[in-house]
């Protein structure tokens, strides 16, 4: 029997500017609220908060 994925790809947008600067996987079961990671922004040229988006 194949495994079942529980895995998937999300991508994260800058809290400030609304741009993806990144792709993170995250487990669907055990983390069913969207992530929120605090990461450097290239375009905004600071740390910000960057959360999942669609």
């Amino acid at each position: 029997m194949a495994k079942k994925e529980n895995r998937i790809t999300i991508s994260l947008a800058c809290g400030d500017c609304k741009r993806k600067n990144y792709a993170t996987r995250k487990n669907k079961q055990h983390t069913t609220d969207r992530l929120s990671l605090n990461k450097y922004c290239p375009f905004c040229n600071k740390h910000t908060t960057h959360k999942e988006s669609k």
